[in-house]
């Protein structure tokens, strides 16, 4: 494993589609160990194949709904499903100090790869929900700076 560099703001890698995984080996599961351990040293709750630097499709997700927090991995993600809608801040380890509401489904259902190419379906509510949308839109080149409807300043989440 291998702590990266996340990228920042204007990084162009963080603009471009990603491209599937076709083939399931250890390079695979080397990026995966990467992003994860990249993710629980930031302190945030998902993190895209794309925010180090590797135009794959996979991503990693912190389930912080369950207890323990349960690590998700998405290799060629795609959100078939999603209900209700809630305006949210968001933030972007790739824009640190950069806040802003959005609209986000409440509920969604991803359907993904694991590690060994085997598809799976997953639910996820709530900040869940938020990240399997956030995540997967890294994969298409889409940035939440993007999505933005009104900034909030940082001093305001802390104090939150």
């Amino acid at each position: 494993m291998a702590l990266r560099t996340i990228l920042v703001q204007d990084d162009p890698m963080l603009r471009k589609k990603c491209r599937p995984v076709t083939v399931f080996n250890d390079r695979i599961k080397q990026l995966v160990d990467d992003l994860v351990e990249t993710l629980k040293a930031s302190g945030g709750v998902g993190l895209a194949a794309p925010q180090i630097g590797i135009l794959r499709r996979v991503a990693v997700i912190m389930d912080i709904n369950k207890k323990p927090e349960e690590v998700i991995v998405l290799i060629n993600p795609e959100v078939i499903d999603k209900k209700g809608s809630e305006r949210v801040p968001e933030g972007c380890l790739s824009f640190p100090n950069v806040w802003g509401y959005v609209t986000r489904p409440t509920w969604a259902k991803i359907r993904a790869q694991d590690v060994n190419g085997n598809w799976f379906e997953r639910e996820g509510e709530d900040v869940v929900a938020q990240c399997f949308c956030h995540e997967t839109e890294h994969l298409d080149g889409h940035v939440f700076t993007d999505r933005i409807e009104e900034f909030i300043d940082p001093e305001d989440i802390k104090q939150g």
